[in-house]
């Protein structure tokens, strides 16, 4: 179990992980006016309480301002953003969950086995007993004194009752663009090399004016942007396996530290020397 250490404490981003417990990860942010964040997505579902203040919550194209009281959620590849409102304090408390998890746990609840992750259709909600309970589950993973089959067991049953309560619906899949899935995934494959448009444009077979303007459009980010968020993703993994960070800042693809520095902090508003702990 790893925990940022406790200098500065009110202004660093402090980490939680559990090898017992590998499907969830847990950061939060006592002050949160330093914390700016670029558009980025993730392969695993998310889902925040805002626990005092007020920011400014960027879900694909909608922007809102969200304040104490809050949780939001992130479906995987949902491009989205949090940030301070001018210099107003506020803080929050983030989780980070396997999606294959909590497939899983829908399964058990009686979503049907031949589905693929159910993606929720509430993107935020005031909901109190969602927000306590997201906050009671905090303080359980927390603890260091508590036994991994009580952080587990509350793990499951505060995921149980989200899905419960807000019984996420079907949502319609967008417009399958086959070409440009193919670029997308060329990118996922080979994230840590240095690509050219021109390779991208040959592995998806369109042009290059065309993928610029499509891509953005149906992943909410640039072709560089979204390489530079699976660089960012594998290093996260490299970092939590204990691997120097000049090391993973060459095998994930980064021209040198001080990008990678930049990079990272701007994708989770965090070192890599705070995120690894």
């Amino acid at each position: 179990m790893t925990h940022t250490p406790a200098k500065d404490a009110d202004k660093a981003p402090r980490f939680w992980r559990d090898e017992a417990l590998p499907f969830i990860e847990v950061r939060s942010i006592a002050d949160g006016r330093k914390v700016c964040y670029a558009r980025h997505s993730h392969e695993h579902f998310s889902i925040g309480a805002i626990t005092a203040g007020q920011s400014t919550y960027i879900h694909e194209n909608s922007h809102l301002r969200v304040g104490v009281g809050t949780v939001v959620l992130m479906n995987p590849g949902d491009v989205h953003a949090c940030n301070p409102i001018d210099d107003q304090p506020w803080s929050y408390r983030m989780f980070y969950v396997d999606t294959p998890w909590l497939t899983d746990l829908q399964h058990q609840l009686g979503f049907s086995q031949a589905l693929d992750f159910r993606a929720f259709s509430v993107t935020h909600t005031t909901d109190a007993s969602l927000y306590a309970g997201l906050n009671r589950l905090y303080e359980v993973l927390v603890d260091e004194h508590t036994e991994s089959l009580q952080k587990h067991s509350s793990a499951v049953a505060f995921f149980s009752e989200l899905q419960q309560r807000l019984n996420p619906a079907e949502l319609p899949d967008r417009e399958v663009n086959l070409k440009l899935e193919r670029a997308a995934q060329y990118i996922r494959d080979n994230c840590t090399l240095s690509l050219k448009l021109e390779d991208i444009c040959e592995a998806a077979q369109l042009s290059a004016s065309y993928l610029i303007r499509a891509f953005k459009q149906h992943y909410g980010m640039t072709p560089h942007a979204f390489l530079v968020n699976r660089r960012i993703q594998f290093a996260r993994a490299q970092l939590r396996s204990g691997k120097l960070i000049a090391d993973v800042a060459l095998e994930a693809g980064f021209a040198d530290q001080a990008h990678f520095q930049r990079a990272f902090k701007q994708h989770l508003a965090a070192t890599p020397g705070q995120y690894r702990g």
